[in-house]
């Protein structure tokens, strides 16, 4: 199949028209109209529809899982878009495989229905309160499962607050679970799985405690309930994939395909599973998913490796001007740069897993992010800095910290993110708000330029870090060299040194 332009107007996606679609694209072989729904999944963006559903749909190619097809849901009103798109094509998705040797597509179908977004979230609550729902997954970003800096559950905030008061018309994901594990004990039903396939280290462990948590501001004994009958398995989740916009539409157009919300992505995938689950599950692993005992050691290396990576690059980029994650490894500085703190400062805290060391996993990461075909822009790799910046990049650093090894290049990564966040490129073009949290680190960096421990007293951010005079007093090194002399000046410096 040729990436250029057919002749033929693009056919609009949908059940009707698959065998109308152009010869080269693969296509569900399932009859879709005997799938019933097993799986309902909140938050469906381009990962999940990469990801999870890719595996499931791998499944259901073999014959395989026909009972576990997913129900989307959202809670955000952003949500509603998505699924207007997705039910007027039948909750079919094209996904385009983009590699350096070439680029495939196929269209995948083992979602089933999407269901209304709405305030109070009963649609959502009803579904995951049927039996035939065994699993509810989640992608909803590594900082919205409502914890503290600490990482315990955060009943203070504003949406816990609300959904403890209201808890049969919740306002959070977490919310509509819990009430909907009420109605599943109160019939006298099996409790379903929470399954996080969010970038977050214990994901599952995190997940449980926010759900638990929840449930006992309003109701102890339910708690208790969810605590001794749900299950939350740990996951490591992994491919790269890219935002939508008007090239990645273009892309499925010129390969015969008009689809409203087309994904694409890298030529990798990675899964790696606790085998944990309270209500049966699909087959995963003869698609490729690890099921294990023990995630952590999986979900460390990708996390600290790849997610802590991508921001030293992306912070960096972003300040030069550099687009993409590719721009960043094609760039002679940043790549360097990447690959000194990586191989100095970070991969002595990263153990080894089966069949693979961490240098070896650096070499893998390195080729994965210069993929040129995959326009992973650095503003969504650098967006929620301050949940990634605490999950990814800073638990390296507190073990650097503690074990006496190197921390400088650590304290410039995190140099070049306050200097992202006062919102201007070296070339003097602006930085538009990148992050939930974007007013105060605005407010914070530009503190800095007079006082630049001034950054390091964002408590909901570093704790006790300021106190840690081998960070701080480098931090303020790198950040002054940065003001003074730029970013390239300063990655040179580096390594340098």
């Amino acid at each position: 199949m040729k990436d250029s332009a057919s002749e033929a107007p693009p056919v609009r996606l949908s059940n009707a028209t698959l065998d109308a679609l152009p010869e080269g694209v693969s296509l569900p072989s399932y009859d879709r109209s005997k799938l019933t729904p097993g799986i309902v999944h909140i938050g469906l963006g381009n990962f999940h529809r990469a990801h999870q559903a890719w595996y499931l749909h791998r499944l259901m190619q073999q014959g395989l899982a026909l009972d576990w097809a997913i129900i989307g849901a959202g809670v955000r009103p952003g949500d509603a878009a998505m699924r207007e798109r997705l039910l007027a094509q039948d909750c079919l998705t094209t996904l385009i495989e983009l590699d350096p040797g070439g680029s495939s597509a196929e269209v995948t179908g083992p979602m089933i229905d999407f269901l209304p977004v709405e305030e109070g979230n009963g649609a959502l609550i009803a579904a995951m309160s049927n039996p035939a729902i065994r699993i509810v997954s989640l992608t909803v970003t590594e900082g919205g499962y409502y914890t503290d800096a600490s990482g315990a559950f955060d009943p203070g905030h504003p949406d816990m607050v609300h959904d403890a008061a209201n808890p049969d018309t919740p306002r959070s994901a977490f919310g509509a679970m819990v009430a909907a594990l009420k109605a599943r004990r109160a019939a006298g039903h099996a409790a379903f799985t929470g399954q996080s396939c969010d970038n977050l280290r214990g994901n599952g462990a995190i997940l449980r405690k926010t759900v638990v948590g929840l449930a006992e501001l309003s109701d102890p004994d339910l708690a208790a309930w969810i605590d001794a009958n749900a299950t939350f398995p740990d996951a490591m989740v992994d491919c790269i994939v890219p935002a939508t916009g008007k090239a990645e539409l273009e892309l499925a157009r010129r390969r015969g395909i008009d689809d409203a919300a087309p994904v694409t992505h890298e030529n990798f995938r990675q899964w790696v599973i606790e085998d944990r689950f309270c209500n049966g599950r699909p087959p995963w692993e003869q698609v490729g998913a690890i099921l294990t005992s023990d995630v952590h050691p999986y979900e460390s290396m990708k996390i600290r490796i790849l997610n802590a990576g991508h921001q030293v690059l992306a912070n960096a980029g972003e300040l030069l001007g550099l687009e993409t994650i590719s721009d960043c490894m094609s760039d002679e500085d940043v790549s360097a740069f990447f690959r000194k703190v990586q191989v100095d400062e970070m991969l002595a805290h990263v153990d080894a897993v089966p069949g693979m060391t961490p240098q070896a996993y650096l070499d893998l990461i390195e080729a994965r992010f210069a993929n040129p075909k995959i326009r992973d822009t650095t503003r969504r790799v650098a967006f929620d800095g301050s949940s990634r910046h605490t999950g990814f990049v800073l638990p390296i650093l507190r073990d650097a910290l503690a074990a006496g090894t190197p921390v400088s290049g650590l304290a410039l990564v995190e140099a070049l993110w306050a200097r992202m966040c006062a919102g201007a490129r070296e070339n003097g073009s602006a930085i538009d708000a990148n992050d939930p949290y974007w007013p105060a680190l605005s407010t914070a960096a530009k503190q800095a330029e007079s006082d630049p421990r001034a950054w390091l007293r964002q408590k909901s951010v570093y704790g006790d870090l300021l106190e840690a005079e081998a960070f701080a007093s480098a931090f303020v090194e790198w950040f002054e060299r940065l003001r003074a002399d730029g970013v390239r000046a300063a990655l040179k410096a580096y390594l340098g040194s």
